[in-house]
C-alpha cells in the first residue's frame, strides 16, 4: 500500500505525487498540522484558514476516489518523519509519495524523513509539481543558475517550445479499502479564524480555484498587459493563494494561457504573454531559493547590500503597518491587505519600496509583515519581491530609483476608485487634492500628515545605498 503525503498541493486534478501513487497501488492520503512550525515560518491566519477550508474540500475529492484522509498532529517538522513512520506501521504502507518543496527548512525536512523511512524499509519518492522545471535542470552555459531573470525566461521558453507540460487527468476512483477518513480541524491553536468578510473574497476548493482561472482567462486575460498595474480594475488573476496552497498547478494555469493564445508562448496577444511572464517570474524566485539558501535565512541575495544602514523606527513602522503614513495610495493598499490577506501587485512594489527606501527600514520587517498578514504567503515569491524593491536582490530595481507614491497614485488611480474604497474618510476630495491632500482637508477628514518629506527620505536613502562597499563578482 502506498501513502500520497500532501502539504502545498490541495488538489486530486494534475497532482503528480498523487498520481504515482495511485499506479503503484492502492493509496491512503496524509496531512500534517504543524502550528508550531507555521508560527515559526510566520504564516498568516489567513492563510492557515484557507488552508483547511481547502483540505476540507479535498476530503470531499478524494471521498470520490475512495481515498481515506489521515489528519495527524507533528507540531513541528522534526516530529514529521517519526508521524509518518508510525502512520506507515499503522496501515502498513510500504511507499510514501510526495511533492518537492524547496525552502532550506523543507529540504532538511524531506532528508530526514527519507532517512527515516529507510532505516524502516519504507521507499520515499519527491516529484515535480509546483514547478515547471526541476531547479538544476535549468542552467547557464557555465552551468550555474541563472541570476538574471531575462536570461532564465527566454531558457524557459526555449525548452517548453520543445517538450510542454502535460496536465495529468483526475484519476480513476480505487477500490475502497474500508479505512475511515479523519475529520478537517476547523481551526488550529495559535492562529485567530478570519472573519467572513475576508473569507468570502477567497471561495475554497478546486472547482473555485478553476472556475476563477477560466473567468479570468476568457474576459481578462487579453487585457492584462494594459489592466495590471490599476487596482480599482480586476486586472489581475488573483489565483496566487490557489498556486500557493497548490490548489491550483502552474501546467493548467500555463494551459488556460496557450489556450486563449492559440498555443503561443511569446508571441500573439500581449496579454497572455505577459502574464506568462509573472508565471515564470514565480518559477524564477523557486529557483534561486534552491540556489542560493541563504534567502531562505532571510539573508540579502546580494551580500554587500547588508552593510545598509538600516534606520531603528519603530513609530514609523508602526504607521505602515497600519495604514496611517499620510501617503493615501501606500495607506490605502495597507488597508487592503489587513482586510483581504491580499495586496495588488503593483502596490506590493510601491509600499515595499517606501519602507525599504523612504523610510529606510529593513526590508526583512517588512517581509515578516506581509508574510504574517498575506493569504498568498510564499517564502519565494515574498523574498523575491521585497529585495527586488529593497535593491538588495536579483534583477533588483537599481539603487536609486524610488516610487513617489504620489506620482504613482495619480498614475494609476487617476478616478481615486481604489483610494475611495480602501480610505472612504478622503472621498469627497477631488481628483486633484485626493492623491495629496492639502493640510487643511486632512484636517477636516481627520486624515493624518506625512511622516516624512519624500524629497529629504529620497536623498537619505540615495546616500546610504551609494556608500556601500563594493559588490562581490562572485554570489555564491
Amino acid at each position: 500500500m502506498q501513502l500520497i503525503w500532501f502539504r502545498n498541493d490541495l488538489r486530486v486534478h494534475d497532482n503528480t505525487a498523487l498520481t504515482a501513487a495511485l499506479e503503484a497501488g492502492p493509496t491512503v492520503a496524509l496531512f500534517l498540522l504543524s502550528p508550531t512550525q507555521w508560527r515559526a515560518h510566520d504564516e498568516a491566519p489567513a492563510k492557515t484558514d484557507f488552508q483547511l477550508r481547502n483540505l476540507q474540500a479535498l476530503a470531499d475529492e478524494l471521498r470520490q476516489l475512495n481515498i481515506p484522509l489521515l489528519v495527524r498532529m507533528a507540531d513541528s517538522w522534526s516530529a514529521a518523519p517519526l508521524v509518518l513512520a508510525q502512520v506507515c506501521r499503522e496501515h502498513r504502507l510500504r511507499h510514501v509519495h510526495a511533492n518537492e518543496e524547496y525552502g532550506v527548512n523543507e529540504a532538511n525536512r524531506d532528508r530526514v524523513v527519507a532517512e527515516q523511512l529507510a532505516d524502516q524499509d519504507i521507499g520515499f519518492s519527491l516529484y515535480l509539481d509546483q514547478l515547471l522545471f526541476r531547479p538544476g535542470t535549468l542552467l547557464t552555459r557555465s552551468g550555474s543558475y541563472f541570476k538574471v531573470f531575462g536570461q532564465f525566461r527566454k531558457a524557459c521558453l526555449q525548452r517548453l517550445r520543445m517538450t510542454p507540460p502535460r496536465c495529468l487527468p483526475l484519476p480513476q476512483p480505487q477500490t475502497s479499502m474500508g479505512i475511515h477518513s479523519d475529520p478537517i480541524p476547523s481551526s488550529v491553536a495559535g492562529f485567530v479564524t478570519p472573519d467572513e468578510t475576508l473569507r468570502s473574497y477567497w471561495p475554497a476548493g478546486e472547482q473555485a480555484a478553476r472556475q476563477r482561472l477560466q473567468l479570468f482567462a476568457d474576459n481578462h486575460l487579453h487585457e492584462y498587459d494594459k489592466q495590471r498595474d490599476l487596482p480599482a480594475e480586476p486586472g489581475t488573476s488573483q489565483l496566487s493563494p490557489y498556486l500557493t496552497s497548490g490548489v491550483l498547478s502552474p501546467r493548467q494555469c500555463l494551459h488556460a494561457a496557450l489556450m486563449i493564445n492559440q498555443g503561443e508562448l511569446d508571441s500573439g496577444n500581449t496579454g497572455v504573454t505577459t502574464w506568462i511572464n509573472e508565471l515564470l517570474w514565480r518559477e524564477f524566485y523557486k529557483h534561486i531559493l534552491v540556489a542560493y539558501p541563504r534567502v531562505s535565512r532571510h539573508r540579502a541575495f546580494r551580500p554587500h547590500t547588508e552593510a545598509v544602514p538600516w534606520r531603528d523606527a519603530p513609530e514609523e513602522l508602526l504607521a505602515w503597518q497600519q495604514g496611517r503614513t499620510g501617503f493615501p495610495l501606500i495607506d490605502a493598499a495597507m488597508r487592503q491587505l489587513l482586510a483581504t490577506g491580499w495586496m495588488h501587485n503593483r502596490l506590493r512594489m510601491v509600499v515595499a519600496m517606501f519602507l525599504s527606501k523612504n523610510l529606510l527600514i529593513d526590508w526583512r520587517q517588512g517581509e515578516r509583515f506581509f508574510m504574517q498578514h498575506l493569504i498568498d504567503g510564499d517564502l519565494a515569491a515574498n523574498n523575491g519581491g521585497w529585495q527586488w524593491s529593497a535593491s538588495t536582490g536579483t534583477d533588483a530595481v537599481p539603487w536609486f530609483r524610488l516610487f513617489n507614491p504620489i506620482t504613482q497614485s495619480q498614475r494609476f488611480d487617476p478616478q481615486r476608485r481604489f483610494i475611495k474604497h480602501w480610505l472612504p474618510e478622503l472621498g469627497e476630495l477631488d481628483r486633484r487634492d485626493i492623491h495629496d491632500p492639502s493640510p487643511i482637508s486632512r484636517a477636516i477628514c481627520g486624515y493624518p500628515a506625512p511622516i516624512i518629506d519624500l524629497a529629504d527620505s529620497r536623498a537619505r536613502a540615495l546616500a546610504a545605498f551609494k556608500h556601500l562597499p563594493p559588490a562581490a563578482s562572485d554570489l555564491d
